[in-house]
């Protein structure tokens, strides 16, 4: 039996900021190019490259980091609790989990090994004890909610006002039409986070879909959102029905299509789309931020 939201959970309405700050250029993701992403994973190899990217986006206003949990956040948000002043309004959306890391993880130490890497700090007895009775009894919540705390742990001391569940995950429960795992992610983000659940999806309809069965009010998802319908699972029309019909919030991501759509023509096509409440986009030039900020201010 599918467990429902429960209606004092299930709706806020702080809006996003318009423009979200992404960070695959930091970790090396291109989608169009593997050249471009070997070159951008070498050029932020060190913290302090990262750093000065990310004080243009917030000299532009940019100040919300909509960020992967990779081993490296953990120095940015070190960075940020030793400068109060300078990221005075700096906010992070954490998007979990960071596939690659458990993996490795795995391959490194064993499936033992990685389980204590990632237990976290806070209460580790408490979080070993609910993490192997979770296992024992195969007791799903359990597990989920472990993995969010152990994904949480290096936000500590910072702002998380939404938290991302990643297309990785979310499109494997859609596939597998495992809609209890979707509740007991909102309720625990919600409950021991007093933060907003997000979804990023590379199926946008289907996941509307899912969401509608098991109740969620208003949901915040990510998609990728463009004019030439890159990576839109079922169609540039379904995205564009949904975005006219559909209740959610929407945060449109790939909007310049990896840099096969010029960033003028890209920007006022997306901002044309009802019920886009955010973009999320990455750069790694204060020029290209400075662009965006302006062809989104001009546009939206």
């Amino acid at each position: 039996m599918t467990t429902q939201i429960a209606p004092s959970l299930a709706h806020r309405t702080d809006r996003m900021p318009r423009l979200l700050f992404g960070d695959n250029q930091f970790f090396g993701v291109n989608h169009m190019s593997e050249e471009k992403a070997r070159q951008q994973a070498m050029r932020f190899q060190n913290l302090d490259s990262i750093v000065r990217v990310l004080d243009a986006a917030c000299d532009e206003g940019i100040d919300t980091f909509m960020c992967t949990t990779h081993d490296r956040i953990g120095e940015i948000c070190a960075h940020v609790r030793a400068n109060p002043e300078r990221y005075a309004d700096f906010t992070f959306y954490p998007c979990m989990p960071y596939a690659h890391k458990y993996a490795d993880a795995v391959t490194e130490d064993g499936m033992l090994g990685a389980i204590r890497r990632f237990l976290p700090e806070e209460g580790l007895f408490n979080a070993a004890f609910r993490g192997g009775r979770a296992l024992a009894t195969k007791d799903v919540e359990g597990i989920i909610t472990l993995l969010v705390d152990a994904e949480m742990a290096a936000f500590r001391g910072v702002r998380t006002p939404v938290i991302w569940l990643q297309n990785v995950v979310v499109d494997l429960l859609l596939g597998l039409d495992f809609k209890d795992a979707f509740s007991i992610f909102d309720e625990h983000v919600r409950t021991r986070y007093g933060a907003e659940p997000g979804y990023i999806t590379m199926n946008l309809p289907r996941a509307l879909d899912m969401f509608d069965d098991i109740g969620l009010v208003n949901p915040i998802v990510c998609s990728n959102i463009n004019k030439l319908g890159f990576r839109m699972s079922g169609g540039i029309e379904e995205y564009q029905a949904a975005l006219r019909d559909r209740q959610f919030r929407a945060v449109a991501m790939s909007v310049f299509a990896s840099g096969a759509i010029p960033p003028r023509e890209a920007l006022e096509w997306v901002c044309s789309q009802p019920q886009i409440e955010s973009i999320v986009f990455g750069a790694s030039s204060r020029a290209n931020i400075a662009q965006t900020a302006e062809l989104v201010a001009e546009f939206c």
